[in-house]
């Protein structure tokens, strides 16, 4: 077991100075700059169009009973990452202003109370919050959302007034829960749930072991329809489900502030009672358990069946999501990698009941995401894992989703994490250095080829990538111009579909970090940057980042200042919540004539070397004057320091 021994250090770096002329700039480095100016514009582009003067949504179409409020807040998700990564000075408080804004609107629409979801499940309610967490990764200075993280932490809490958490039966009381406390039932769109529901219709029957309904038509009988609806009232709508494991985001967010013991507790407590209920069933985590506490108890035994899990709709792609995130959230609280087992244990099982096939060939229910991000090696065998398990055994066999494993390799840099991830590879039938120009909603994808940049066989990763994000962000900004839709017209997932921010590539390029897990992860960043003349955290004007090496004790990183004239200086933190420490650096020096005599056609020739300092902290700060570059390779140990959210020093 890992020991996290003490605060997180935040006393002046050491200093150095970048020496070596940047002579032609890099590609890389063009490019990066390029995309954070284009994303800049995209935004404001995007406010002026969508939004109104409060910072709402425009929107006239119809409200859905409980469905739709992850959505509003969606359109704005990774916005607050841009500005931590060195997006716009003032796209933090623009961020806020919509925060506000949607939660004023969501709050009339009658989604909200008291500024939190009234009671969904935490598949959406995850993908709404990660707007919310990565606003006070942004800004932990800022005492008003800290009070709110605070505040919606509470209502999962033992004696919370909300009564969403029994710790008699460690269980949260209903699959649709939030700040009016257990919302037991169903949308009331599903009431009656009729074969009309077409875009329902891939993931096949809500419920097994209905009277009469062993097929989609069979609901076309309005009856049958009506006896389904009923059920799926009875059996998705109480006890607890696998999914709510992702309501640990929001005391460990909590957490994050000031290290409560409580909000501790609860998450490592909520985590273990799942951890044992998969220890019980083979080591694969059940999706249901009834108001007493039982597995199966709504489901006639059945440790599957139960709300957003194995059987229905999504399978790993919803239970597989939640168990990462309180894995990597019960890592992060104790820096004990066995908390990640959870997940480990349950990838595992799906990994070793991977099939040969191909994405074409193969019947499956999210066939769009894999055309896109496989293109023409959707004919091509490869591993296909069980995505979901139903009265007949393990079923729906996709390409297994790289997100998950990745992020449990960077919650711990084990040896056995990256090798799952190596035996992934090995079984793929297509190229992992390839780069396809896509992206999907979760704004992620392209993990194989930048494992296999860090792996040191894919060069060009960087440059690649990068045109790709230009490229989508390009288009998201022509799909703006060319929009004429009627507000009242719109489907709640229009504004996501032309949302310009895009920061895949930059996380993992300048930071060395996967894309978040979109269902309700943190992001614990391998680095983070910080600007000590504007007292905000990311990288200053001009200057590009590179990190191609991260090792378990081990970062490497370049940058570049491309300013002519302006001297930038930043700082280097091991960690975006500071758990890490830099014992040693390594940084290139040069030393010579430059730039030599006026007459001289060409530069002088400069003499390269490096230079190791003991920093022993999780701070170095670099100048970097005109036009130079500087590369560090940085010596780590990890969880030296507990997690925080760590506010920007200025001087």
């Amino acid at each position: 077991m890992t020991t996290m021994i003490g605060t997180t250090a935040v006393a002046a770096p050491p200093r150095v100075v970048a020496q070596t002329p940047v002579g032609t700039p890099p590609a890389w480095a063009i490019m990066q700059r390029r995309l954070f100016d284009v994303m800049d514009e995209g935004w404001w582009l995007f406010r002026e169009r969508y939004c109104l003067p409060d910072g709402s949504l425009r929107y006239a179409g119809e409200v859905p009973s409980r469905d739709g409020a992850d959505d509003f807040y969606e359109a704005f998700v990774n916005w607050p990452v841009l500005y931590q990564l060195g997006g716009a000075d003032d796209l933090l408080d623009v961020s806020k202003w919509h925060w506000e804004g949607v939660t004023r609107q969501l709050t009339d629409l009658g989604f909200l109370v008291d500024e939190f979801e009234r009671g969904y499940d935490w598949f959406h309610l995850g993908e709404s919050m990660i707007f919310f967490y990565s606003l006070c990764a942004a800004d932990p200075g800022d005492e008003v959302f800290r009070d709110r993280a605070y505040r919606f932490a509470e209502l999962y809490l033992p004696g919370s007034p909300a009564a969403n958490y029994d710790p008699a039966t460690r269980t949260i009381r209903a699959p649709h829960n939030g700040a009016g406390g257990p919302r037991r039932g169903i949308n009331d769109e599903w009431r009656s749930f009729g074969a009309g529901l077409a875009s329902m219709r891939p993931f096949g029957l809500p419920l097994a072991g209905v009277p009469g309904i062993r097929t989609w038509t069979d609901l076309e009988d309005p009856a049958k329809a009506d006896l389904m609806g009923a059920e799926m009232v009875r059996r998705l709508g109480a006890g607890d489900v696998a999914v709510n494991l992702a309501a640990t985001t929001l005391t460990a967010n909590a957490w994050l502030y000031d290290h409560n013991d409580r909000f501790a507790a609860w998450t490592l407590e909520y985590l273990d009672a799942w951890q044992q209920r998969a220890k019980e069933n083979g080591g694969v985590l059940p999706d249901n358990v009834g108001p007493s506490g039982v597995v199966g108890e709504l489901h006639d035994g059945r440790w599957h069946g139960g709300n957003y899990g194995w059987a229905w709709p999504h399978g790993v792609y919803s239970v597989g999501s939640a168990a990462c995130v309180a894995a990597v959230n019960g890592a992060l609280l104790t820096g004990d990698p066995s908390r990640l087992d959870l997940a480990r244990q349950l990838l595992d099982h799906l990994y070793e009941r991977g099939i040969t096939g191909t994405v074409d060939g193969t019947e499956m229910s999210i066939r769009d995401r894999w055309q896109a991000e496989l293109g023409d090696d959707t004919a091509t065998p490869t591993l296909l894992i069980p995505n979901r398990y139903g009265e007949e055994g393990w079923f729906d066999y996709q390409p297994p989703q790289l997100g998950l494993p990745v992020w449990l390799w960077q919650a711990a840099f084990e040896a056995p994490d990256r090798e799952r991830l190596n035996r992934l590879r090995e079984r793929s039938g297509y190229d992992w250095r390839t780069v396809r120009d896509f992206r999907n909603k979760e704004d992620a994808g392209h993990e194989a080829p930048w494992l296999a940049y860090l792996a040191g066989d894919n060069p060009g990763y960087p440059e690649a990538m990068l045109g790709v994000a230009l490229s989508q962000v390009q288009r998201r900004m022509d799909l703006m111009e060319a929009d004429r839709t009627d507000p009242a017209d719109m489907h709640v997932h229009h504004w996501q579909r032309h949302n310009p921010v895009a920061t895949e590539a930059l996380l993992q390029l300048t930071t060395g970090t996967p894309q978040l897990l979109y269902n309700g992860g943190l992001l614990p960043l391998r680095i983070l940057y910080l600007d000590p003349d504007r007292g905000r955290p990311g990288l200053p004007a001009d200057v590009a980042a590179l990190v191609d090496t991260v090792e378990p004790d081990r970062t490497g990183l370049q940058l570049v200042n491309l300013s002519a004239t302006q001297t930038r200086r930043v700082v280097v933190q091991a960690g975006g919540f500071g758990t890490e420490r830099i014992d040693r650096a390594t940084v290139t020096t040069a030393t010579g004539e430059y730039p030599g005599p006026a007459p001289a056609y060409t530069a002088p020739s400069l003499r390269a070397g490096t230079e190791t300092i003991v920093v022993d902290g999780n701070r170095l700060e670099v100048t970097l004057p005109p036009g130079r570059t500087i590369r560090l390779d940085l010596e780590l140990t990890r969880n030296a320091y507990r997690a925080a959210h760590l506010a920007p020093a200025a001087d």
